[in-house]
């Protein structure tokens, strides 16, 4: 069993926001959390809890699998 990989999430999660060609701060507000918080999971930095991954799998409707790198499919 490997590791959580916080980059892939980042990167994931810049990917799917800038296809929405939404800001950090736009997305903080539409989550209800910190332009901070999404700017350090971006970055690798701080890994989101369990019910960010589940609003932002909300948001971009797509699997929490998908966000955390266990999957390719959306």
């Amino acid at each position: 069993m490997g590791n959580f990989d916080k980059k892939a999430l980042g990167e994931r999660l810049r990917i799917l926001r800038n296809e929405k060609n939404i800001g950090q701060n736009y997305l903080a507000e539409q989550l209800g959390m910190s332009n901070a918080s999404i700017s350090y999971w971006e970055t690798g930095k701080q890994e989101p809890s369990a019910e960010a991954i589940f609003k932002l799998a909300r948001y971009f409707d797509v699997t929490a699998d998908y966000l955390l790198g266990l999957s390719e499919d959306y």
